[in-house]
């Protein structure tokens, strides 16, 4: 059918054209199914051409990807003060300025004396008086900063007896034993130290432990050498310990000869050395009357040096105590201290509550004693008002300077000299070192006081150790009849037997008990801080006794 269609269109088109209507004729009947080829129809495409001029790169892989450091820090660094750069045409600008000075002058003549009365009534004013500018911080409680102890001892039921600081401040040592009923026989003791700036410092562990053989009555660090530290003994004897020492610490000792104590001794010092620098001597005190120094050896032996015997003849004879050894002539000596101004001068404290000034210059000599290596001298200048008991502890003060007073009928310059008291009485005497009766006596205790301390910075203020298991801290400037503070150091009925102030570290303070422990109390800033006028207030309360 196909072709029959194309082959009638085919005639239609070749025929001649003639008039009339047009006719279709048929063609014959062989034309119309010839075999025949038609050409092909070619459409050229345009997407391929169109994709491949838009891409560049047929790859799944991008191109190249450029990258670049960028830090935050700038390149240049310049400065960007406050202050404005100064101009160079500043100073052209300023001119000097015009002062009328016959002005001026007749100005300061108008005020000059309303000035001057103004300045002499403010120097004379005392709206200041006691105000000192501290920029540092004020700690306004007194705390217990350490509670030392050594159980083996306390199981033993041992007192602390004595305590000291190391030159340096930072070590602790207390003394075992016993002051009640003591017996260098029978039973052992113990020294004990701690360092208190150790890191893992433990309480009921000491650093180190010597064992003694006799109860240890009383302990003294040296003033120089930290290592190097001295007791006395039940026994009458004084040993030395070099605490840097692993094994066999004792390093000097007396033993018992003819020259020792006869009876515990009570306590112990270094003496400082001036002309012998480089020899190291003790002095001890004993209830046997004797005060001895000591002189180091070869050997580790301690030889006697000088000596001195409290006797009978130089105290009043209501005050004379009976010691069979010396034939009802000594007087026993509970403690000593020495003057801070004249190392000849020392105080004593003896049992039948006076307090004598010695001196080391004495020449007279005492009773002469069978067996003595050397005569012992008898040291006493003065006897003071005594107290009511036994004295147990003596204390001059650190502070002096010259004062005016009246002498006789005129005046004249003398030392402020001043010392404290205190014994079974429960008083506090506040001595000066020129006239018997005390300057104060104060009532701290219904007990014994069994220690006095001055204190180290603080020219009004003091401590005191009761039997009632107090630590009194006693201020002149805040009241002149009662303790500023008590510190409540053990239970009510254990004495607190002693005490020492730290002269490296001013605030603390440490003091034992029967009890077998030492506390260690930081003091606030009241009680280390001197205040502007406190000498001078001293000064005032000598003075105003005295004449």
């Amino acid at each position: 059918l196909a072709a029959l269609l194309q082959h009638g269109r085919a005639r239609l088109m070749t025929s001649p054209a003639a008039p009339g209507p047009l006719q279709w004729r048929p063609a014959p009947l062989a034309a119309m199914f010839a075999d025949g080829t038609a050409p092909g129809a070619e459409l050229p495409s345009l997407w391929r051409s169109a994709r491949s001029a838009g891409c560049e790169a047929k790859s799944c892989q991008t191109g190249k990807v450029s990258t670049a450091e960028a830090a935050a820090q700038s390149h240049t660094n310049r400065d960007a003060a406050v202050q404005t750069e100064q101009s160079k045409d500043t100073g052209q600008d300023c001119q000097e300025a015009q002062v009328d000075y016959s002005s001026l002058l007749s100005f300061l003549q108008r005020v000059e004396d309303v000035v001057i009365k103004e300045l002499n009534k403010n120097w004379k004013s005392h709206a200041f008086d006691g105000f000192e500018v501290n920029w540092t911080d004020q700690d306004e409680t007194v705390s217990c900063l350490h509670t030392l102890s050594y159980p083996e001892a306390q199981d033993q039921n041992l007192q602390v007896t004595s305590v000291s600081w190391n030159a340096t401040g930072s070590v602790v040592a207390c003394s075992y034993g016993r002051l009640d009923s003591g017996d260098w026989s029978t039973g052992r003791s113990y020294v004990c130290t701690w360092n208190l700036d150790r890191r893992r410092l433990n309480p009921q562990r000491p650093d180190l432990v010597v064992d003694v053989p006799s109860s240890v009555m009383c302990l003294a660090f040296h003033p120089s050498q930290p290592s190097l530290i001295a007791g006395g003994l039940f026994s009458g004897e004084l040993v030395v310990w070099d605490t840097s020492r692993a094994e066999d610490a004792v390093i000097w000792r007396t033993g018992l000869t003819d020259d020792t104590h006869t009876d515990p001794v009570y306590q112990v010092s270094w003496l400082p050395e001036a002309e012998h620098s480089n020899v190291s001597r003790l002095l001890s005190v004993s209830t046997d009357g004797k005060i001895l120094v000591w002189k180091e050896e070869q050997g580790g032996r301690l030889a006697l040096a000088a000596g001195f015997a409290v006797v009978a003849q130089q105290v009043p004879r209501s005050t004379r105590l009976s010691k069979f050894s010396w034939g009802e002539a000594a007087v026993g000596v509970t403690s000593l201290s020495f003057s801070h101004f004249d190392p000849r001068v020392f105080v004593v404290g003896v049992e039948g509550g006076f307090a004598l000034r010695c001196s080391t210059a004495a020449q007279a000599l005492a009773l002469p004693e069978a067996g003595a290596s050397i005569p012992l001298r008898a040291p006493a200048e003065f006897t003071f008002s005594p107290h009511a008991g036994p004295i147990y502890s003596v204390s001059c003060s650190p502070f002096h300077r010259q004062v005016l007073t009246q002498l006789g009928a005129g005046w004249g310059t003398q030392l402020l000299n001043l010392f404290l008291s205190c014994g079974t009485d429960g008083q506090v005497h506040l001595h000066s070192l020129l006239q018997a009766q005390p300057l104060a006596a104060l009532q701290l205790s219904h007990k014994y006081l069994f220690c006095v301390r001055w204190s180290p910075v603080r020219p009004l203020l003091f401590a005191a150790a009761s039997g009632e298991g107090e630590v009194h801290l006693f201020d002149f400037e805040k009241s002149s009849q009662k303790a500023a503070l008590s510190l409540q150091q053990a239970a009510a009925g254990c004495p607190v037997f002693c005490l020492e102030f730290n002269v490296r570290q001013p605030r603390l303070l440490a003091a034992g008990d029967a009890a077998g422990t030492v506390r260690v109390w930081q003091l606030s800033s009241d009680f280390t801080e001197q205040g502007p006028r406190e000498m001078s207030r001293l000064e005032q309360l000598a003075n105003g006794i005295m004449d």
